[in-house]
């Protein structure tokens, strides 16, 4: 096919008389392959990919050389970046101004590239918005970059000229460090792709240091310096073989996740938060994705999505999840449909010889190395000639001045320059280069310190000619050289790595509660999207603390490797299960167990301090605290400090959230409260040390809004320190401690006494007990009483544990002193089961919610 190209009748009208047409005929077919192959060769070799020697494209190697003519040091100001831009485009790029300042601004971009060459001022964008226009934003040098500008006035590199043929610009850059591996490289040509992944500069300088120093290292080797890239977004990297796969052959790819934990984000909310993205993936994509996962129901348990990232904590992306879901669960759903994980392809297509060429790891640090070697080697060889030629203009200076009256008589004789030049060369041996240089001197010059200051460059100037040659005779030397000079560039440009690289880490299956309902025991790599209502154990500290167990989580042993803080209220329940939380003010508040913060476990040992205040997740009032738990389907006993006790029938409205568990009189409050049968004994302990205890079936159960009756008779001015209800009294123990009244609560020495609660005879309701304690000089009251299921465990107010007496005494016998008082005591729980668990692994059915009377609680827990 042809194609005719004649003219118009408007264009003859116009040519000369004398023209004669002249019709081409051209094949279109040829014509367009020519043409396509011009566009391919100039796009794969002057635009889109990058050069194997300094990791950068062309566009990206006149951006720098400019700003380093331009003199746009990190030690000088900032200039507007529409005049980088224009001094780029006007002299080397011919490519439209935006080409080139998006170049500039990824280099910029320090969440884009690994080491940043542009020290950027301004709006330079971000993941998920793009910069300024080039005339608001401003920018220089950054300090890595001028690692790869380098001695580029030491003739290390050749140069070529610009599109115009005016200018002279460097083919190559001399590149300090492997800048392809570090920053990795994206581009699309045609026909072909790069896409590359950012590496550590500390490790690749150690694999190219390595290479250097031997030169039949293998790739084996390598990888042990490079493990796997290095994001500047950080995150992880899971499954290493893709990566392996692209350092041997060039392609591969490899998994990133988002760095995340899971943390109590409310008293009564559990959350995902995110701190670090894969690579390029930005906080406002993840959050739109998981807005339209939840709206289609891809994505179940959260409640919403909070990003509160700023420049001074960085990345900070919550994920608000519903109460009664797995966060493990849910994290692996949103690894699945969100960009919180994502795959990155490898393809190392990079220049090498002017040609593209796939690359592994160790054929893109050969043709660095080897670039290295030919950039330090070029640049020793200018050195040592620069140097050769001082040394003989100095040594031409050394002759003359020895003899000065004699050069300055033939100078002043001599009519002309060229004249004084020739009998300089005549009279003392000297080359042309000498004579001139001698003509050229200041008078100052010719000075005895002069002579001193010449023999001493001289010198100098020896002894450098010396070692450049040694390098330049030596290629172990050269090669030490240029592993110095990488060593050098690490320490000062590189950091810690980012990344996290993990062999392999295999999401677990994500059940429904309801497929997994009747399969307690399931496979390690399954999870049940929603918490199943498992047996566990709700509590509170002695620091006011709320937590409760996983399903499988023995109390007992976790009670027993407590290091910290004791238990003031224990409760079995169920995980989806609700319970009552009494407060000193009298007020009874639903709770639901789901809300609970699961107690944190770390290798092993729980640790109490993981909970959350219950003030906090219970909107106590200020001068109200959490008294116990207590079951919603029980009878229970209440006791307060006027020594009022009441037990509380399970009548509770069901459309309530609140209401009182007992009438209080003025001025009084809730000391304790337990789970109480009639089989119980409830337990009173005051101030003036004495201790009443009688059977719970002489205290009839009332309404919510009774006042109670009379539990134990006190004196005028003192009160009750402790209630409790206790099961086994042969089981129980009593703890008190005497304190002087001046003394603060927790500080200074104090007597404390332990006695079986065996030893006090029981008494009628509404007496005044027997005596607990007999009170030492200077002791004036009991300021701590605990009854409860021994040995206790006794804690500071700062939850630190202290020492009881090994010892019981008697019954009305006076304490052991010790020099640190005890703050609080909680019960022993060693043999406490998992609630239920026993049941649920003998049978295939889920295990049902343990009742009072199956554990082996002590009701005063």
């Amino acid at each position: 096919m042809a194609r005719r190209r004649s003219t118009t009748r408007s264009e003859q009208d116009e040519l000369p008389e004398d023209f004669t047409e002249h019709i081409v005929d051209i094949d279109v077919t040829q014509e367009m392959e020519t043409s396509f192959l011009e566009y391919s060769y100039s796009v794969i070799y002057s635009r889109a990919l990058p050069d194997a020697r300094d990791g950068l494209k062309p566009v990206q190697r006149r951006i720098l050389f400019m700003m380093d003519q331009m003199g746009l040091r990190p030690d000088r100001g900032h200039v507007k970046s529409a005049r980088v831009v224009g001094e780029v485009m006007g002299k080397l790029h011919p490519h439209g101004d935006s080409a080139i300042y998006d170049a500039m601004v990824r280099m910029a971009q320090s969440f884009a590239m690994r080491l940043p060459l542009v020290d950027g001022h301004g709006n330079f964008g971000s993941l998920d918005d793009g910069p300024a226009a080039p005339r608001y934003t401003e920018a220089r040098m950054a300090p890595a970059a001028q690692a790869l500008t380098g001695d580029l006035d030491e003739d290390v590199v050749d140069f070529v000229p610009n599109y115009d043929n005016q200018f002279q610009q460097p083919g190559v850059l001399p590149a300090a460090y492997p800048a392809l591996l570090v920053n990795g490289a994206t581009g699309i040509a045609v026909g072909m792709a790069t896409n590359m992944a950012p590496h550590n500069l500390r490790e690749v300088v150690a694999g190219a240091r390595h290479l250097i120093l031997n030169p039949e290292a293998t790739l084996e080797d390598l990888m042990k310096f490079v493990p796997g890239p290095d994001l500047p977004s950080g995150g992880r990297i899971v499954g290493l073989e893709g990566i392996r796969d692209a350092y041997r052959t060039g392609r591969g790819s490899f998994k990133t996740r988002a760095k995340v934990s899971i943390e109590q984000v409310s008293p009564r909310k559990q959350g995902i938060v995110v701190t670090e993205l894969p690579y390029m993936v930005g906080p406002e994509k993840v959050t739109e994705k998981i807005k339209d996962a939840v709206q289609s129901k891809k994505l179940a348990g959260i409640s919403d999505v909070v990003d509160l990232t700023d420049r001074t904590k960085g990345l900070h992306l919550v994920i608000e999840l519903k109460n009664g879901f797995n966060p493990q669960a849910v994290l692996a759903q949103l690894y699945k449909h969100t960009p919180m994980e994502d795959s990155f392809g490898i393809n190392n297509v990079a220049l090498v010889d002017g040609q593209p060429r796939t690359l592994g790891l160790l054929e893109m640090l050969r043709v660095y190395t080897d670039h290295r070697l030919s950039v330090v080697r070029r640049r020793t060889a200018f050195r040592l000639a620069k140097r050769q030629n001082r040394l003989h203009l100095v040594e031409g200076l050394l002759i003359a001045i020895v003899d000065i009256d004699e050069v300055i008589q033939i100078i002043r004789s001599s009519e002309q320059t060229a004249e004084a030049r020739d009998r300089l060369m005549k009279v003392f041996d000297l080359s042309r280069a000498q004579a001139e240089h001698i003509l050229e001197l200041r008078l100052r010059q010719l000075t005895k310190f002069s002579r001193i200051e010449l023999e001493a460059e001289r010198d100098q100037l020896l002894k450098e000619i010396a070692e450049l040659e040694a390098i330049l005779g030596s290629d172990q030397k050269l090669r030490q050289v240029v592993a110095d000079e990488l060593e050098e560039v690490a320490e000062k440009h590189g950091d810690d790595r980012r990344t996290v690289l993990l062999e392999a880490e295999d999401l677990p299956a994500v059940t429904s509660a309801a497929n997994a309902s009747g399969k307690r025991k399931q496979a390690a790599s399954s999870v049940t999207l929603e918490i199943s209502d498992d047996p566990c154990w709700a509590f509170v500290s002695t620091t006011g603390r709320m937590a409760r167990t996983n399903a499988r989580t023995p109390l007992a042993d976790a009670s027993r490797r407590f290091k910290h803080d004791a238990l003031s209220s224990v409760l079995p329940t169920t995980a989806r299960g609700e319970i009552g939380a009494v407060t000193s003010t009298g007020r009874m508040l639903r709770v639901s167990c789901i809300d609970i913060p699961v107690l944190q476990d770390f290798d092993g040992v729980p640790r109490l301090a993981d909970g959350v205040p219950a003030s906090d997740f219970l909107g106590l009032d200020k001068n109200e605290h959490l008294v116990g738990l207590v079951p919603l389907n029980q009878v229970f006993a209440v006791g307060t400090e006027q020594g009022i006790v009441k037990r509380v029938n399970p009548d509770y409205p069901l459309n309530l959230d609140q209401w009182p568990a007992i009438k209080l009189k003025d001025g009084d409050r809730v000391i304790g409260v337990a789970a109480c049968p009639d089989t119980a004994e409830l337990v009173f302990v005051s101030s003036d040390a004495k201790l009443l205890h009688f059977g719970a079936d002489l205290v009839r159960p009332q309404g919510r809004n009774a006042g109670g009756v009379a539990g134990m008779k006190l004196a005028a001015g003192e009160r009750a320190i402790f209630f409790g209800a206790v099961k086994e009294a042969d089981a129980t123990v009593v703890v008190t401690q005497a304190k002087s009244q001046d003394q603060l609560p927790d500080m200074g020495e104090a007597s404390i006494k332990v006695t079986p609660l065996s030893e006090y005879p029981a008494k009628g309701r509404a007496t005044a007990g027997v005596r607990a304690q007999r009170l030492l000089t200077g002791e004036t009251e009991l300021n701590l009483a605990w009854v409860g299921h021994g040995p206790g465990k006794a804690v500071s107010a700062a939850g630190v544990a202290r020492n009881l007496p090994n010892e019981y005494g008697r019954r009305d016998g006076s304490g052991v002193s010790v020099d640190r008082a005890v703050h609080a005591v909680g019960p022993a729980l060693g043999g406490l089961p998992v609630p239920g668990l026993e049941a649920a692994e003998d049978s295939s059915s889920a295990a049902e919610p343990a009742s009072a009377e199956q554990d082996t609680l002590p009701l005063d827990g």
